[in-house]
């Protein structure tokens, strides 16, 4: 039965042949920057590098809120696709390649992102900054569930597109912020997306959709 919405597939840039050395650098940036990496490096950079967010915490406990956002947004859903995958439960592909394939693992990363954000939104202490940021992770997990109903849309560009738009709504209400604050974001964001057309099987629609449900996602966020 086709679906609801019609689904949009134009040339990929990936189609075309690429050096290898641009392929191997691509692949690299993609894996750098997995979806599932990307929740760590921003909230260590809010934890451990960020001069006033988490003022006033011990080193220790800073500690453990970092390991809270890497167990549960990195490690429990990694590994259970993982299983999943070996398994040959939902999937046939660590990479997910289907639709049908990441319906199982976008619900499972709704709860463990959904539970981290409760754990910081329940600690009196937590800085609301990290509250909103890691809302909007959950709600960008959300939008992808969405949109793969219709589409394999790009994880890679819903991760950047939120974290870019969390730097440029960050930067107009820190009293820290610097140029840094945005060159580095919008750098990542350019060289991930740039890398998923050249080696990944999504078309210029589904990375593009990607990058709009991060960004919305995160918007969203920040009005609560």
């Amino acid at each position: 039965m086709p679906g609801v919405l019609p689904r949009v597939r134009t040339h990929r840039l990936s189609d075309n042949k690429q050096p290898a050395w641009l392929v191997l650098f691509a692949r690299l940036v993609s894996f750098v920057f997995h979806p599932l990496f990307i929740c760590c490096y921003v909230m260590a950079f809010l934890i451990f590098v960020h001069p006033a967010a988490f003022t006033g915490f011990e080193h220790i406990t800073r500690v453990q809120r970092f390991l809270t956002v890497f167990f549960n947004d990195t490690v429990y859903p990694g590994f259970s696709v993982f299983l999943l995958w070996r398994l040959h439960l939902f999937t046939d592909s660590i990479q997910l390649r289907t639709p049908k394939e990441r319906i199982i693992p976008y619900l499972i990363a709704m709860i463990c992102y959904f539970w981290t954000w409760d754990v910081y939104k329940n600690l009196p202490d937590s800085p609301p900054i990290a509250v909103k940021f890691l809302l909007g992770s959950f709600l960008a997990v959300c939008g992808a569930w969405f949109c793969n109903i219709y589409c394999k849309v790009s994880m890679h560009a819903i991760a950047v597109g939120s974290v870019l738009l969390f730097f440029i709504l960050f930067s107009f209400q820190d009293p820290y912020a610097s140029g840094t604050y945005l060159a580095v974001p919008f750098l990542v964001a350019g060289a991930v997306l740039t890398a998923r057309f050249l080696v990944s099987d999504h078309s210029p629609f589904e990375i593009y959709l990607g990058l709009f449900a991060g960004m919305l996602a995160q918007g969203i966020a920040w009005l609560f």
